[in-house]
């Protein structure tokens, strides 16, 4: 018995910022950015140069992202899990 290769239909993932980067990967682009621009904001605030306002509105920005794509990756997981487990 031979084992085949699985292989996709769709290109491959490339480095931020490709031409052919996949939607997965420019979510993942754009969670970093957030999440950088609050870390901006944060040392901004503690370095005397922003307010504590837009250190804290920053963060929970960052906060309420992060949630959204980390509760879209679960229920991802639960439906190719489903998928799965499917008797054909």
């Amino acid at each position: 018995m031979r084992v085949e290769p699985l292989i996709p239909d769709a290109a491959p993932f490339t480095a931020a910022g490709g031409a052919d980067a996949g939607g997965f990967a420019k979510a993942l682009d754009a969670l970093g950015t957030i999440l950088g621009g609050a870390e901006r904001a944060e040392d901004s605030f503690a370095y005397g140069g922003g307010t504590l306002q837009e250190a804290v509105y920053e963060r929970a920005r960052a906060d309420v992202a992060l949630s959204v794509a980390t509760a879209t990756a679960q229920r991802i997981t639960q439906s190719v899990q489903s998928i799965l487990n499917m008797q054909v």
